[in-house]
């Protein structure tokens, strides 16, 4: 897609824009406009009394154009003005020119429930916020109530919170096998898991390192998550020395929440969670996807609905006290009414947490790969899917307490974790909504330092790939450069 913009803006929120009403799209700014490409002509400027924007969009030969002046006022900052104006502007013409209504308006990005947050926070009204997102944002009336509905209950979850409490998370980036929608920097080939008993003694090293700097400082963990990749390919063996690891540097017992997404089901045995109930975990993800067997081949899931059952029973007489299971709506293959079916069972097991993903597209992901057509703009049967995964959900007994969103979803949809009353994944909603800080450890993983009131943001990555992880000179630069950042943030925010 060709981009020809007069004036200052944020090019990328604009591409993020596009991408609403041209998923998949990629960006060219140099070549000339010779009429034959999808285009965006945006025209951006400063007035006396606000920002106005006109954007004229063009595909397959057709075009249409809308423009917004959003006048400047005391409850928003000149960058806030500028991004609506440009929002409604390209909102306009995408839906004159496609017809169809993006479902969350010009919200474009992965927290939503921060936008909402900060409404509420001005205005003290939750009625006022819904009001807003519709009419200012052009957020479905079904999405609005939902995002609020979702913040006040984060809020309840996050007030109880310390300046100096902090969240761990634990990086396994391994995989039985790959899915075909998927891009995760996880590793499936013998070669790679072959790496693992070394990758452990390393990130058990950075487990005793990370915990140095939260007593140095005077940190509280309160929630401890091991996520992958699927952490549950790892042996009893492995797995008893990742829980003596974490049990060696913080008393397990006092912690709010410890979680082991252990994910596939061909991989969960009654051994595995034996030893991570016993190390301290209270929560463990199983995660079917889909109750259909059909689509879990068409995506590469080595694993069958029976295997899923039989892994679902595993963890429940594990005497794991809370367990969650995912779905993902729009998967190819599967229709609103399999979709339905695979609903209606996971309810009836009654989980205390239900996460209803929608399927992604990830742009290194098998399926685009092999040049498989999988964007899709209004999302066909996938809404549908959607609203009676959140409908079902609600109506039995659970409640939305987080939710987050990925360019290139089908259909511009959402993703919404649902948790019985009291049984909601703090993990998730503290490192979603950023409100403190997360050590990392392992390959691929990026310690967040937040300070109080969120006033500051500081992240440290440890190296992408477990060959890189596992190279000492990498690893260790990587790790001295996180220390110098972890230790002269938290001198100017975390002073002992």
């Amino acid at each position: 897609m060709k981009l020809f913009i007069d004036g200052k803006v944020n090019r990328y929120y604009i591409q993020t824009l596009c991408m609403i009403f041209f998923p998949g799209a990629k960006f060219s700014e140099d070549e000339p406009d010779d009429g034959s490409a999808d285009a965006l002509r945006m025209t951006v400027r400063k007035e006396a009394e606000g920002i106005y924007a006109r954007a004229e969009l063009s595909s397959g030969g057709k075009s249409a154009s809308g423009e917004k002046l959003v006048r400047f006022s005391r409850d928003k900052t000149e960058e806030r003005v500028e991004k609506i104006a440009c929002g409604v502007a390209i909102f306009k013409a995408g839906k004159a020119l496609f017809g169809c209504t993006p479902p969350w308006g010009i919200l474009t990005g992965v927290r939503p429930a921060k936008i909402a947050e900060e409404l509420l926070a001005d205005s003290g009204d939750i009625f006022k916020v819904r009001d807003t997102l519709c009419k200012e944002y052009f957020v479905n009336p079904k999405k609005a109530a939902l995002l609020c509905d979702i913040v006040q209950n984060e809020a309840k979850l996050i007030g109880s919170l310390g300046k100096r409490t902090c969240s761990i998370y634990i990086s396994i980036p391994f995989c039985p096998s790959r899915c075909a929608y998927c891009s995760f920097v996880s590793y499936s080939t013998k070669r790679l898991l072959s790496m693992i008993d070394d990758y452990m003694v390393q990130l058990c090293k950075d487990i005793d390192r990370i915990f140095a700097h939260i007593r140095a400082f005077g940190f509280e963990t309160v929630t401890v998550y091991i996520g992958g990749g699927t952490p549950s390919i790892l042996s009893p063996a492995q797995l008893s020395m990742l829980m003596d690891a974490l049990n060696r540097n913080t008393d397990v017992s006092a912690l709010r929440e410890f979680t082991l997404e252990a994910g596939r089901p061909d991989t969960i045995t009654a051994e595995k969670l034996r030893v991570a109930v016993d190390g301290g975990v209270t929560r463990i993800s199983v995660n079917p996807q889909t109750l259909n067997d059909s689509v879990l081949e068409g995506i590469g899931r080595n694993h069958t609905v029976e295997d899923f059952f039989r892994a679902y029973n595993i963890a429940r007489e594990s005497g794991v006290k809370y367990i969650n299971t995912d779905l993902i709506a729009g998967l190819p293959g599967e229709s609103f009414s399999s979709f339905s079916r695979s609903v209606d069972q996971i309810i009836k097991l009654r989980p205390e947490n239900i996460t209803f993903h929608t399927f992604c597209v990830k742009k290194a992901s098998d399926f685009l790969r092999n040049g498989t057509e999988m964007y899709s703009r209004n999302g066909g049967e996938t809404g549908k899917s959607v609203d009676y995964s959140q409908v079902s959900a609600g109506l039995s007994g659970y409640i939305p307490y987080y939710i987050y969103r990925q360019k290139n979803t089908v259909g511009n949809f959402e993703n919404v974790g649902y948790a019985l009353p009291g049984c909601e994944g703090l993990y998730n909603v503290f490192m979603m909504e950023e409100v403190h800080t997360v050590f990392a450890a392992g390959a691929g993983s990026i310690t967040k330092m937040v300070a109080p009131g969120r006033k500051a943001i500081l992240r440290a990555d440890m190296p992408k790939y477990p060959y890189e992880y596992l190279n000492a000179e990498k690893h260790d630069k990587a790790a001295a450069d996180a220390d110098r950042l972890i230790e002269e943030f938290c001198a100017t925010h975390f002073p002992v």
